[in-house]
């Protein structure tokens, strides 16, 4: 059942899990991309890849609610992922967390179809409100210490 919790609020998510998968190249940024988004209860990392071509695999096996997509990765890249998923997976909410701190990258971002963009150094910060809001269908957008919503 693809995203039967996208979009409720807490209160009616009746113990139902948000299913989250992790695309990095690099192990340790998914392991504590890991740990920051398992800390949150109802939500649940379901899957992780290493690359935008076993994303768009990952995501028909698992059939994610939320995406959380790096930009550069090898074979194929995260914009290249997020095009394919568009067209695939409609309904798959896609967050990019990328060390790209830059207005242009995160507009090329939300162009490709994904609903948030977060800075990496500001992971800690930000992941939990990004996903939280792509959840529900809204946009989060932020740049290294600044909101960037209006630059779509």
């Amino acid at each position: 059942m693809a995203n039967r919790l996208v979009g409720l609020p807490p209160e009616e998510r009746n113990g139902m899990t948000i299913r989250i998968l992790l695309v990095d190249d690099h192990p340790v940024v998914r392991q504590g991309l890991k740990t920051l988004l398992e800390g949150r209860s109802g939500w649940e990392v379901i899957g992780e890849a290493s690359d935008g071509a076993e994303a768009v695999e990952k995501a028909k096996d698992l059939n994610p609610d939320v995406m959380v997509l790096d930009v550069t990765m090898p074979k194929m890249n995260g914009l290249e992922a997020c095009r394919v998923l568009r067209r695939q997976a409609p309904q798959l909410e896609i967050l990019f967390v990328t060390q790209h701190d830059s207005p242009q990258m995160m507009r090329e971002a939300l162009e490709a179809g994904a609903r948030g963009y977060v800075v990496k150094s500001n992971a800690a910060r930000d992941l939990l409100a990004a996903v939280e809001a792509v959840s529900q269908h809204r946009v989060f957008t932020a740049l290294n210490g600044r909101d960037a919503a209006g630059l779509r």
